[in-house]
């Protein structure tokens, strides 16, 4: 017998009474204001999760047009298409010069030169406006060596330039000489504590006339001469680091260019009374091309070891250069006179407390002879 499914017992309800009947329309109506209530308030709440959940709408606010869309995307694309400012350049910068200054006249034309020698390289720096600072400087220097006078530098510039395509200094550095004919004649020293310097360190050469033991040998071949004379030169100009310097060089007649060497000539031993003919046509020749195509590379020179019997001559010569120049030379009857004028740091044969100038100083490549290897 299957069960049945239980009853809920539910009193039965007594018909109302006429008593009753104001009672019960009463408690309806209640009932249906409640019922109300309770719908409006669920409806409030509801209303209230909804102002929580979304932002606020302006009252004022408009609704969007295509055309303010349209304004929206046009400012974006100006600022997407604005320029970004290049960063600010790390390297030295020149001070700012006057329209008419020589130098920036100098500065808006050296590139006519630089295509005319179709070359564009000095002293290791490259002549470009891209380098601006360093190829001040080296206008600078061709500005000084020519007392401002715009039209000289640049004809000395365009010299230089084409001279420096034709016999490559630079490979001069860096070839093997001839050790039979070149051997103790230059060195390059790095000085410290040079009285009245400015600079940390300055760059000296020597050159040693009486380490000379042929001049035939030596001067003879007047280009090999020079391919070892103009490389010590360059390599001394090297030292000089001028790609990494980040101080300008004042203008002509403002005050001493602070990239510049220190040129030491020894004559000891030397005969000025009986100068071989290819000895003086080296000298003549190396004067010549120093002079025109190293301008403002010289802060000093010292003639050592001159006989005092001599000094007659260097003091006639200075009658015959400008002030600038005779303020250079320094004339002095013995090598140990020289730490007086260079500090110690020199070689001891010169009155420094270092050692020896073969062993301390630089000298550039050699290449030994047969006739050397035989010694």
């Amino acid at each position: 017998m299957s069960a049945q499914p239980a009853k809920d017992t539910v009193a039965p309800t007594q018909p109302a009474t006429e008593e009753d009947k104001p009672v019960a329309a009463a408690e309806n109506k209640i009932e249906e204001l409640q019922t109300v209530s309770e719908k409006k308030e669920e409806e409030e709440a509801t209303a209230a999760v909804a102002a929580a959940s979304l932002p606020a709408a302006d009252a004022n606010a408009e609704p969007k047009s295509e055309a303010s869309e349209k304004k929206v995307e046009e400012a974006t694309a100006a600022v997407a298409a604005a320029p970004i400012p290049a960063p600010a350049s790390s390297g030295p910068i020149w001070p700012e010069t006057a329209a008419d200054h020589p130098l920036t006249q100098f500065f808006t034309c050296f590139e006519k030169l630089t295509k005319q020698a179709d070359y564009n390289e000095v002293y290791g720096i490259t002549l470009s406006p891209d380098n601006a600072f360093h190829t001040k400087l080296i206008l600078q220097k061709y500005l000084r060596a020519n007392s401002n006078d715009l039209a000289k530098a640049k004809e000395q510039l365009l010299d230089t330039l084409k001279w420096r395509k034709e016999f490559q200094p630079q490979k001069a550095v860096e070839e093997q000489h001839d050790l039979a004919r070149f051997e103790g004649l230059g060195f390059i020293l790095e000085l410290e504590g040079v009285p009245q310097s400015g600079n940390k360190k300055d760059i000296a050469t020597f050159n040693i006339y009486g380490a000379v033991k042929d001049s035939k040998k030596t001067f003879g071949d007047l280009e090999g001469f020079l391919r070892w004379r103009i490389g010590l030169m360059e390599r001394s100009v090297q030292k000089l680091n001028l790609e990494a310097a980040t101080q300008p060089i004042p203008n002509f007649g403002e005050g001493p260019d602070p990239y510049q060497g220190l040129q030491i000539h020894d004559y000891l031993s030397v005969s000025f009374l009986r100068m071989d003919p290819d000895a003086k046509a080296g000298s003549k020749k190396t004067i010549e091309v120093l002079g025109r195509y190293y301008p403002e590379t010289l802060s000093r020179k010292f003639f050592v070891n001159v006989p005092v019997v001599m000094q007659w001559l260097f003091a006639a010569m200075k009658l015959f250069v400008a002030k600038e120049t005779q303020q250079k030379f320094t004339v002095l009857s013995y090598g140990n006179q020289l730490a007086a004028e260079l500090g110690t740091g020199i070689p001891k044969e010169y009155g420094g407390t270092t050692g020896p100038l073969d062993e301390i100083g630089e000298a550039l490549a050699f290449e030994a002879t047969e006739e050397k290897k035989g010694e």
